[in-house]
């Protein structure tokens, strides 16, 4: 199972009950909680240690984010890579991987925080609500301490980026953390998106229901399984492994805050959330070319959007489009605009 957890999880294995447990390299202990549903400890775990769910595929065609996580998983059983810390690893819309597409018929990662209950019919609510719990449970054993807790969930954009690697923290109203900013530029993260809103998100979950450090990141575009070219996401591959083994890349402890500057990587660039398109009905209307990367500039002025007597006027000098996708179901959002508020943000972490 832990050799390719993925393609064990594909095929639909499923182990006897006395086989859903066991121990592994270095005294780890693992235990199968459900399909794609894995808790991994340490030999002697102990009340303060970090809690970290790790979670990729919550969108189907989200390939080299679930290679990555599964790929960790196989070096942990087998000693190659260290853990510190109680760790859920999740790989979230298994039947939509099976199928080589986002999802079936509701994205996942706009069912969380109850809203699976809205949809009773669509066949990813009840895998929202197994995915909650999942995460709901493993926190609830989790030490309460600052900076204790952590959610990492991984995807892979639908187009290219301005920022081909980027993070979106979600809104919790709490002050923002310094460390989740050093480890994303460890991550080698170009730039994070900051909600200003609660959302629907498992980041957005997590953080809200469970109190994690929670964040999402985009590497990369989507491809089919074994196109990818894990190499360029070696900063987060690296950064996650780190995580996991309670140091800092390219450290063997955690390092101490009289660290040189030089030794820290550079904090990510910051974008702020400032407006959304929604597409209201089907005659909704996205003005820009179907290849536009995300993180685009577009200049005051600019007509964006329009969906019958509404439409969309860039006010700013400078705005830029996120997940622009005029497809989506109508009720959902379209695009985000987003400004720079970089030496603001960075210059309130703490």
């Amino acid at each position: 199972m832990l050799d390719d957890f993925l393609a064990w999880t594909l095929v639909g294995s499923r182990p006897a009950a006395h086989q859903a447990q066991g121990t592994c390299a270095n005294g780890v202990r693992w235990t199968w909680q459900g399909d794609g549903v894995l808790v991994i400890e340490p030999a002697d775990p102990h009340p303060d240690l970090c809690s970290v769910l790790v979670s990729a595929g919550v969108h189907g065609d989200e390939t080299a984010p679930i290679e990555l996580l599964s790929r960790i998983v196989a070096d942990i059983a087998h000693g190659r890579a260290a853990l510190a810390c109680r760790l859920l690893v999740i790989l979230g819309n298994i039947e939509a991987m099976r199928d080589g597409g986002r999802y079936r018929d509701d994205d996942l990662n706009r069912l969380f925080s109850g809203r699976h209950l809205q949809l009773p019919h669509s066949h990813e609510a009840p895998r929202a609500a197994a995915l909650e719990q999942a995460a709901t449970r493993f926190f609830a054993d989790a030490c309460a301490a600052p900076g204790a807790r952590w959610h990492i969930d991984m995807h892979t954009a639908i187009r290219a980026s301005v920022f081909e690697r980027f993070a979106l923290l979600p809104h919790t109203g709490k002050p923002l953390s310094r460390a989740m900013f050093e480890w994303l530029g460890d991550a080698r993260i170009s730039a994070v998106l900051l909600h200003t809103t609660k959302g629907n998100t498992y980041s957005h979950f997590t953080a809200q229901a469970c109190g994690a450090a929670a964040c999402t990141l985009e590497l990369g575009k989507v491809r089919p399984f074994g196109e990818n070219d894990l190499t360029r996401f070696e900063g987060a591959d690296l950064a996650v492994r780190a995580l996991l083994a309670g140091t800092r890349v390219g450290s063997r402890t955690t390092p101490q805050a009289d660290a040189p500057a030089d030794a820290q990587a550079a904090l990510p660039r910051v974008f702020t959330v400032i407006d959304q398109l929604t597409k209201q009905s089907d005659a909704f209307e996205l003005l820009l070319a179907p290849d536009v990367p995300n993180f685009t500039p577009l200049a005051k002025g600019t007509l964006l959007a329009r969906d019958g007597d509404y439409q969309y006027t860039v006010q700013r000098d400078e705005e830029r489009i996120v997940f622009p996708n005029p497809t989506v179901k109508p009720g959902l959002r379209a695009g985000l605009l987003v400004v720079d508020t970089t030496a603001d943000t960075l210059s309130r972490l703490v």
